[in-house]
């Protein structure tokens, strides 16, 4: 593996560490009102791994596991943790992508297309919803049937 030690560990703070603090953060105030919902952004990198990406494959993965165990560590206290799992979604980031991998994706994609940033945030906001109330310690993923487990 050809990945420096620093560029493994930037991306793990940044995408793993990142969530368990904000977890630590929001868990109080939620354990007080004994309600909340908790919804970490995972990816399909996370569950099916990316060449080229062990950092953010392995991070990723992570926090479907840190989702889980959170999701049975608050659930008697009215909490739920869940996970958002995108594949490739529509932004400026992507768009730059070339023409020839955009193609090769889309042809991945049982779906035939790109996610919207909408159709990310629609699954956001189902799992902060009441009628997600009875949900937790789940991966949802947004991506066009790309990784079907």
């Amino acid at each position: 593996m050809r990945m420096s030690v620093d560029a493994w560990r930037e991306v793990l703070e940044t995408n793993l560490f990142g969530a368990f603090y904000a977890i630590k953060a929001v868990t109080r105030p939620m354990l007080k009102a004994k309600s909340g919902r908790i919804i970490n952004i995972t990816s399909v990198s996370g569950q099916a791994g990316q060449t080229g990406q062990a950092n953010y494959s392995a991070a990723k993965a992570g926090l479907i596991g840190l989702t889980k165990a959170t999701a049975r560590e608050l659930a008697s206290r009215g909490i739920t943790a869940n996970a958002v799992a995108p594949g490739f979604v529509l932004t400026e980031l992507t768009q730059d992508l070339p023409a020839a991998l955009m193609d090769q994706i889309t042809a991945a994609t049982p779906l035939g297309r790109f996610a919207t940033t909408d159709e990310v945030a629609f699954a956001v906001a189902f799992l902060a919803s009441d009628e997600a109330a009875y949900i937790t310690g789940q991966v949802l993923a947004v991506d066009g049937g790309l990784v079907m487990m």
